[in-house]
């Protein structure tokens, strides 16, 4: 027999001369087991259990006289083969009677397919509505830490003494020679970290000013918190936005839509939309005006010039004094970029098929992250950069421009003018992946940003230490907080 040509390709295989003739017993063997071992996996899909132990108990009767020609380096005969041969013809016979032919399993094979799609998405439609509602929960703790806060504002002289005397410094609220923060939030303790943790980092806390702002809710409890905590002499003002007199409808695109019936019926009617539009596109918290502040900046603090705007689940690890001194080049905002290849670049976020996003937007622009900004106040107010967030507020009515949140109208407002930052000032994914340790560890500011915030059960417990070190669990307040 003449295989020399194909020498080569057999060279390290366990293949004899044997195996390669066409009266081979050894590979006919071989084919009948890897056959076999097809319908084994067939037979217990079907749960005919009986027949796959038939199978399985035949394949080992062939399998051990392939061991005993290979131990004896002697090819089969067909005396000693034949028996076993006949045996496993007529099991795959069998097989083939009960239809576990290649064409009847594919159709079998693809409608559990189906089955199992339909079912992983109801999974993950419960899990994903589940997920919303625990991310969403206000925990005890917190919730009944603003109503004692509550009580001792009201209960307590002193404190409404104490806030009234740091009120008389309005000099440092408008000094441009200080460093000024803002945070919008309803959640206390969150915004108790974020000032925390600038203050114990800061090299100048006493340079350092932050302005506050909240609900009519919150607004009591959150005067109170800082009225009886000093973070290293940090100045702290405290607003809320009912006060703002120009927030109307009139002015404001999303108070003017929030009084539209169908939008009113999209994010408040609890009706299903039959599952065409995902839980998460229909979050109140998306039109909160407390979300949407961070885009009438110069007009809550009209005296300033620059500004950091910073979110409440946040952490800063370092001194962040150096961001007042980054250029900007005539930019208006100062963010990092979050682009990595194609994931996070503007046709992530926007609708590409509509015109008005097409014509203006380039589809591979670089995202960038809110939670860690730096704003010019005076470019801001040149180029009239509200105007264009109403513009465009106002164009997406329909949600047809996108469906999310604050951040896709940011990135239209801010579109060629955001000045990317080093990547080392603000560093993302900590409420919903894991985070490069080297990352963390150069990072001035951690952003929880997804679902999994650090003050909620379903926290990432790896980066709650992170968040945990700014929370005084020593304070009376804090301890067996009970309503």
């Amino acid at each position: 027999m003449e295989y020399t040509k194909y020498e080569k390709n057999f060279e390290g295989l366990n293949i004899t001369d044997e195996m390669l003739s066409p009266n081979s017993i050894t590979r006919q063997l071989s084919d009948q087991i890897s056959l076999a071992k097809a319908f084994v996996v067939i037979a217990k899909e079907s749960n005919n259990l009986q027949f796959a132990w038939e199978l399985s108990a035949q394949i080992r009767n062939s399998q051990v006289l392939l061991s005993s020609a290979a131990t004896r380096r002697a090819p089969l005969t067909t005396r000693e083969s034949e028996t076993a041969i006949r045996d496993m013809a007529l099991l795959l016979f069998q097989a083939q009677q009960l239809h576990y032919d290649s064409a009847t399993m594919i159709m079998r094979l693809k409608a559990k397919i189906q089955v199992l799609d339909e079912q992983m998405g109801i999974v993950n439609e419960k899990s994903s509505k589940y997920g919303q509602i625990a991310a969403e929960e206000i925990p005890k703790g917190l919730y009944c830490l603003g109503i004692r806060l509550t009580t001792e504002w009201f209960g307590n002289s002193n404190l409404q003494r104490k806030m009234n005397e740091r009120i008389k410094i309005q000099t440092k609220l408008r000094d441009n020679s200080l460093y000024h923060f803002c945070v919008f939030s309803d959640n206390i303790l969150a915004t108790s970290v974020v000032v925390n943790s600038t203050a114990l980092n800061s090299k100048n806390p006493s340079m350092v000013v932050f302005h506050l702002v909240t609900d009519e809710i919150n607004y009591i409890a959150m005067k109170a918190w800082f009225a009886m905590n000093t973070f290293r002499g940090v100045t702290v003002e405290v607003q809320k936005f009912e006060d703002f007199k120009w927030l109307n409808a009139s002015y404001v695109p999303v108070l003017k839509q929030l009084q539209d019936s169908e939008t009113q019926s999209y994010y408040f009617s609890g009706h299903n939309d039959d599952g065409r539009t995902p839980i998460k596109f229909r979050n109140p918290k998306y039109l909160s005006m407390l979300n949407h502040l961070r885009f009438y900046i110069p007009e809550v603090f009209p005296a300033l010039k620059k500004l950091v705007f910073l979110d409440d689940d946040v952490v800063v690890q370092k001194d962040i004094s150096g961001l007042f001194s980054v250029d900007l080049n005539s930019n208006v905002n100062g963010a990092v970029e979050t682009c990595m290849e194609t994931f996070h670049r503007y046709h992530k976020y926007l609708n590409y098929s509509h015109p008005l996003i097409r014509e203006h937007f380039d589809p591979d622009a670089c995202g960038w992250a809110f939670g860690m900004n730096v704003f010019d106040l005076v470019e801001w107010r040149k180029r009239n950069v509200t105007a264009i967030y109403h513009y465009w507020q106002e164009k997406n009515v329909d949600r047809t421009l996108w469906k999310l949140g604050t951040l896709p109208p940011g990135l239209l407002t801010f579109y060629g003018l955001t000045e990317p930052l080093d990547p080392s000032w603000h560093v993302l994914g900590l409420g919903y992946t894991n985070v490069d340790p080297h990352l963390i560890e150069k990072g001035a500011v951690l952003h929880f940003n997804g679902n999994s915030k650090p003050w909620l059960k379903i926290g990432m417990e790896k980066y709650k230490p992170l968040w945990e070190k700014y929370v005084d669990y020593n304070h009376p307040l804090l301890q067996h907080i009970e309503c």
